[in-house]
């Protein structure tokens, strides 16, 4: 399913991608995820309910908390999963794409400084034929993969975007 600008637009803040990954296994409440965040509740809430309003993120019943306080916990839906997110003029398909990578870069951090499990970087060249093959294989090897209860909780980012062309000098020379 491809992405309305609203989801776009949801989706396009670092913070969100962290919340709705935090609340992937179980449900937490604003207070929680402010504290995991490092954010105030107040800012916290407001990335809460971007993510509510599209869906991405849902409420759970009200629970009592710490001194009887009632509390509301957030779930996600995994719904990111299944959403196509088509490059645009707009803009907010490569925001969502730096939030993703920004999301990730916080997470590694969060995790310590031994939490790298590999990274790989390259360049390609490919036509739109090749990189919808490319894309498929990487989509079909991670879905060989299930989820393992006693495995190492991971995260992983695959990623492919467009490079600038190098500017050729007037002798025709690109190397520097």
């Amino acid at each position: 399913m491809e992405a309305t600008v609203e989801e776009l637009k949801a989706l396009g803040h670092p913070v969100r991608w962290r919340i709705l990954r935090l609340c992937l296994d179980r449900a937490l409440t604003n207070k929680e995820l402010s504290v995991e965040l490092d954010l105030s509740p107040a800012t916290t809430l407001r990335h809460v309910r971007a993510l509510v309003k599209t869906n991405f993120l849902v409420a759970e019943p009200v629970c009592t908390g710490e001194h009887g306080a009632l509390q509301r916990p957030y779930r996600a839906t995994a719904r990111t999963w299944g959403l196509t997110i088509m490059p645009d003029d707009s803009g907010l398909a490569q925001q969502v794409d730096l939030a993703v990578l920004g999301a990730h870069r916080a997470e590694l951090i969060a995790a310590g400084k031994d939490s790298g499990r590999g990274a790989k970087r390259g360049v390609l060249r490919l036509r739109p034929e090749s990189v919808e093959s490319l894309h498929r294989r990487i989509q079909d090897l991670i879905a060989e993969y299930t989820d393992e209860p006693d495995g190492e909780p991971l995260s992983y980012l695959w990623s492919l975007g467009a490079r600038a062309e190098p500017e050729h000098r007037e002798n025709g020379s690109g190397s520097d």
